[in-house]
């Protein structure tokens, strides 16, 4: 099972749409499953009638799905981005300053990390740097 991460705590995943990995997605797509080495230049003709994209997270380390989620919300994309696997709760504000909506956890993380960790770091558009510096 997964944890959904959001803003307000901790959730089930209420998405009931299979995730199409990029390799086989069509026109007709609406989800996609993204590996961390993608490159987001190569979905720009696939992102129509894309209402939600995942975006795997293989080790807290790699941090590619950032870069990932950044230059798909710089390209226009405006449906759900959601960060899958090895985030941790001190992720947790770059995922969301970079774009994503959500972030899904396993069980076993959700259990050595739990809500509150993860709900510490909800206020994350009141404590970046820009914000401090705008005053």
């Amino acid at each position: 099972m997964t944890v959904i991460v959001t803003d307000s705590g901790f959730g089930v995943d209420g998405w009931n749409e299979p995730f199409v990995p990029l390799e086989t997605a069509d026109e007709d797509t609406t989800t996609l499953d993204l590996p961390s080495d993608t490159d987001p230049d190569a979905l720009k003709d696939k992102l129509a009638g894309v209402t939600m994209i995942r975006v795997d997270f293989p080790s807290f380390a790699d941090g590619r799905g950032f870069t990932i989620a950044r230059q798909l919300r710089l390209m226009g994309y405006d449906g759900q981005l959601r960060a899958r696997g090895h985030v941790i709760a001190d992720q947790y504000a770059m995922a969301r300053r970079s774009g994503f909506d959500e972030v899904e956890i396993s069980d076993d993380l959700a259990a050595r990390q739990p809500e509150a960790q993860w709900k510490f770091r909800a206020q994350w558009q009141a404590h970046d740097y820009q914000a401090r510096l705008r005053g």
